[in-house]
């Protein structure tokens, strides 16, 4: 009996002690993770509530967090009911820790209605500034998936499409539309090795050459349309 007695003793300090550390185990966790809240900063905040989607009706706020190991931005838009503001849709994405986010809203498929974008990281030697684009629809923000694929990003009224400018050893204007939530891209003007070369992509993805020629005005230019073939002058000034 007294046997038992000193087993079951046993027992229970052995458990009692895998308790304490557990409990141990728990408490710097969660102080590890407080400590990790703490060192959360607020870098950026930027409110918009005249000009985005239906003007002054809705309001968006962007505000750019740093953390120990991440940078990520969070996006909130609002709706507007009698004086006050309604959350409708909340967003947040990781973004690279040196530029910031320089936030820009303008109209970027022509349907009245302003859009949203801001810079998420910069590519070759900084002459690519890539943006994640939000088109406003439905009243809410529709992330175009692969707009990060197209930088230097703007509308184009010539087209009435998306252009992007993408630069490297040579030059390419791609040209672009919004089909769900991506980008289409339907044709473009690269520029490289003093040549000029303009191709045609259809759906299903296939590459069409319409012109090939000798250029050697430089490897830099930018084009607002490419049949015909026309030179954005001011933007290459």
């Amino acid at each position: 009996m007294r046997n038992i007695f000193l087993l079951f003793l046993s027992f229970s300090l052995i458990n009692c002690q895998s308790e304490r550390k557990k409990e141990n185990k728990i408490s710097l966790i969660n102080l590890s993770k407080l400590e990790k809240v703490q060192k959360i900063e607020l870098e950026e905040n930027f409110t918009d509530s005249t000009e985005i989607g239906l003007k002054r009706k809705f309001k968006i706020n962007l505000k750019k967090y740093r953390s120990p190991d991440s940078v990520y931005v969070e996006i909130n838009l609002y709706k507007k009911a009698g004086t006050n503001w309604i959350k409708v849709q909340r967003l947040e994405f990781l973004k690279d820790g040196v530029l910031s986010c320089d936030p820009k809203i303008e109209d970027f498929n022509n349907d009245g209605f302003n859009d949203f974008t801001f810079q998420s990281s910069i590519a070759g030697r900084g002459a690519n500034t890539i943006r994640k684009l939000f088109i406003f629809d439905k009243e809410k923000l529709k992330f175009i998936k692969n707009s990060e694929n197209f930088p230097n990003i703007r509308y184009n009224k010539e087209l009435n499409c998306i252009d992007a400018f993408r630069v490297y050893a040579g030059s390419q204007t791609a040209f672009a539309k919004i089909e769900k939530d991506s980008l289409r891209e339907f044709a473009n003007v690269e520029i490289y090795d003093d040549t000029l070369k303009v191709k045609y992509i259809s759906k299903n993805g296939k590459e069409k050459l319409l012109k090939i020629e000798k250029y050697e005005n430089g490897y830099f230019h930018r084009f607002k349309n490419y049949k015909p073939l026309i030179e954005d002058v001011e933007y290459n000034k």
